[in-house]
């Protein structure tokens, strides 16, 4: 029996990317999906909520002298086409696979509503949420723990640019401590950067775990999912260290 009954999963713009400066790597595409796949079988429901980085991302829209908020709401567009772009390569597959929205978008997607989400979980069916939270200085992260908690899932998952949570960029500081497990006070006291502090702050409110693993690699996805032997988790418990 898996682990997890019912899980979301927030992908990243950039865990996209792949080998590519922009837009989406096909390969990665494909692999996710053969992961996904697997983790379904398995007995997993699967939420997915996918930023939109690859394409653009709303902070980045005032350095171009856009308006903050109307950059927020190009990145949340960003993120549908990458959910359209998921559930093209699902369906193919034999993954019932529904697009729902924050924004109104009826011609492409389904509107975002609570109770038809949970009824499209009840059939089985893989639900990608798109859209962020509908409304501009919301991170996607943000939009993740809303959904998990919604939608009662037992635990969401990040995929990230690196294998763990670390004390520094481990990248910068090679003597920066990895962490195994960490709660949820003292990721927020240490200013971690690994996920949005208003994310971090609804899951602890409301007990929600979240494991944060490098989405790059050897079935990495399954390896976090299933076998739980990947990454760092952020709870109540005590801080653990590598």
């Amino acid at each position: 029996m898996p682990k997890y009954r019912r899980i979301i999963l927030k992908l990243s713009g950039e865990a996209l990317l792949g080998k590519k400066e922009y837009g989406l790597d096909i390969d990665l595409l494909n692999d996710l999906v053969e992961q996904i796949i697997f983790i379904k079988k398995s007995g997993v429901q699967i939420g997915i909520v996918l930023g939109g980085g690859n394409i653009l991302r709303g902070a980045e829209g005032e350095t171009l002298g856009i308006d903050r908020a109307t950059a927020d709401y190009m990145g949340m567009l960003a993120t549908v086409i990458n959910a359209l772009s998921l559930q093209s390569f699902l369906i193919p597959k034999g993954i019932d696979a529904r697009v729902m929205s924050s924004l109104n978008l009826n011609q492409v997607a389904e509107p975002y509503i609570l109770t038809k989400a949970l009824s499209h979980f009840s059939k089985d069916r893989l639900v990608i949420f798109a859209g962020g939270t509908g409304l501009p200085f919301f991170t996607t992260d943000t939009t993740a723990a809303l959904r998990a908690i919604e939608v009662k899932a037992d635990a969401l998952f990040k995929a990230t640019k690196v294998d763990a949570i670390y004390s520094e960029d481990p990248e910068k500081n090679k003597d920066a401590r990895k962490y195994i497990s960490i709660n949820y006070t003292e990721f927020l006291a240490r200013d971690l950067k690994a996920m949005d502090s208003t994310a971090v702050s609804l899951c602890r409110d409301y007990k929600m775990p979240i494991i944060l693993f490098n989405m790059k690699g050897k079935n990495n996805l399954i390896r976090a999912v299933l076998n739980g032997e990947i990454g760092t988790i952020i709870t109540a418990s005590a801080v653990t260290e590598n």
